[in-house]
């Protein structure tokens, strides 16, 4: 089955990301944009869009149509669309935070990781998105 994706329009951005997270909507957000730092000497700042998936899964993408250089302590080291590193950050932030002390927190990410990697096998980039996440 194809996941679909589509763009959540700005306005609607906040509640949708709180309806997801709650109030650990922040944590989420801010560990995808330092994710982002680390992962890429190319990255610095800027808008993202949020994107959200048919089955349930989300994620966040930069905006400018630049690719990213992409060094990963796995030995991954390529480069990626702004798409697939906006899949790759949200990717590592959801492990990241699957290991969170607050249990129902900890399970939506987990899902949510589950969620967005069944879409990243779709993606063009997905052999090189598994590389880095691997």
């Amino acid at each position: 089955m194809t996941i679909h994706c589509g763009v959540i329009p700005d306005h609607l951005r906040a509640s949708h990301f709180a309806k997801l997270f709650g109030v650990r909507t922040i944590h989420v957000e801010s560990y995808v944009f330092d994710t982002a730092s680390s992962l890429s000497p190319d990255y610095n700042g800027g808008h993202w869009t949020f994107h959200g998936l048919c089955n349930g899964g989300f994620y966040m993408a930069p905006t400018i149509p630049d690719r990213f250089r992409v060094e990963c302590a796995n030995g991954f080291d390529g480069v990626l669309s702004a798409d697939a590193f906006g899949i790759t950050c949200s990717l590592y932030a959801y492990s990241l935070l699957s290991f969170s002390p607050d249990h129902e927190f900890a399970q939506a990410c987990t899902e949510h990781f589950h969620k967005l990697r069944e879409f990243m096998l779709d993606h063009e980039e997905a052999a090189s998105i598994q590389r880095a996440i691997d």
